[in-house]
């Protein structure tokens, strides 16, 4: 008898134990998780590319859940995810969308990277600067993009670099890692790149010296490794100088069309240096 009181005593704690409720706070504080950064430190040693043919259409890589960029100007790029979330980049309000977009991210490097006074429409406004007093540090979720942040030290003057001005913003979104350099003013050191992570679709400055000189800046693209390279924040040198830092390595490009739509799926498969019209 007091074998069966034990065993009922056991099935009771067993059955409250399965089945009462977790605490309601503990997913409402679980920050998102970086597949982008998840996915570097398993392989840290990778050269990450796409196994995909570069011969695939704009409209086959739209029909697969492709996102869609295109060059507004200067460092402002237009990013349209399959959910239907818009990002322009380094937004200052000159080079606008036809509407508003749903996220604008900023850098305070020059006035020609951001604006104080943002289209009210937009839901989310993010500075690439801490406006108090600490670094900028996202890590926010809209539709299907999750949007994230590594900051940088930009010039400032005559008094040396400014900690944390910058920010490198990275969007993932349909299984792809986009990311931003913004205003970069120095080369990027081992805890930024952990911090980045993989990324298959980066946004650089080459104007040869505003932010870096051509060859630092094509040091840091080749070790971010990026299957398609979108280059930006042209004023002065010509394009070819940055596409000289590059070899064999890299296939370059011209396009006819601001725009590129692109997925997993259609990444080039050997890394590819594009230049939207425009830049």
């Amino acid at each position: 008898m007091p074998l069966r009181y034990l065993a009922y005593t056991l099935l009771f704690i067993w059955f409250v134990h399965t089945l009462w409720p977790e605490p309601a706070h503990a997913q409402d504080t679980s920050a998102p998780i970086s597949q982008c950064q998840a996915i570097a430190a398993a392989t840290p040693s990778a050269t990450f590319v796409s196994v995909a043919a570069p011969e695939i259409s704009p409209a086959a890589a739209a029909a697969d859940g492709g996102v869609t960029i295109t060059y507004l100007g200067h460092s402002t790029f237009l990013i349209e995810t399959p959910g239907g979330v818009s990002i322009a980049t380094d937004y200052n309000g000159w080079f606008r969308p036809a509407t508003p977009p749903t996220v604008v991210t900023m850098n305070k490097a020059h006035s020609s990277h951001y604006t104080l006074t943002p289209d009210p429409a937009i839901r989310h406004v993010l500075h690439g600067w801490g406006d108090d007093g600490e670094p900028a540090d996202y890590d926010l979720v809209v539709g299907d993009t999750y949007i994230r942040n590594v900051t940088t030290d930009i010039r400032s003057g005559f008094e040396g670099m400014e900690p944390d001005g910058n920010s490198i913003f990275i969007f993932e979104v349909a299984g792809l890692c986009i990311g931003h350099l913004g205003h970069l003013h120095h080369e990027l050191d081992d805890s930024h790149y952990r911090e980045i992570g993989r990324l298959d679709v980066l946004m650089v400055p080459v104007d040869g010296g505003l932010t870096m000189g051509a060859e630092s800046m094509s040091r840091v693209a080749s070790r971010l490794r990026a299957a398609l390279i979108l280059p930006m924040h042209r004023r002065g040198p010509p394009i070819g100088d940055f596409l000289a830092m590059f070899g064999d390595d890299y296939d370059k490009s011209f396009a006819t069309g601001p725009s590129i739509t692109v997925s997993l799926r259609t990444l080039p498969s050997k890394p590819l240096i594009h230049v939207l019209q425009g830049v």
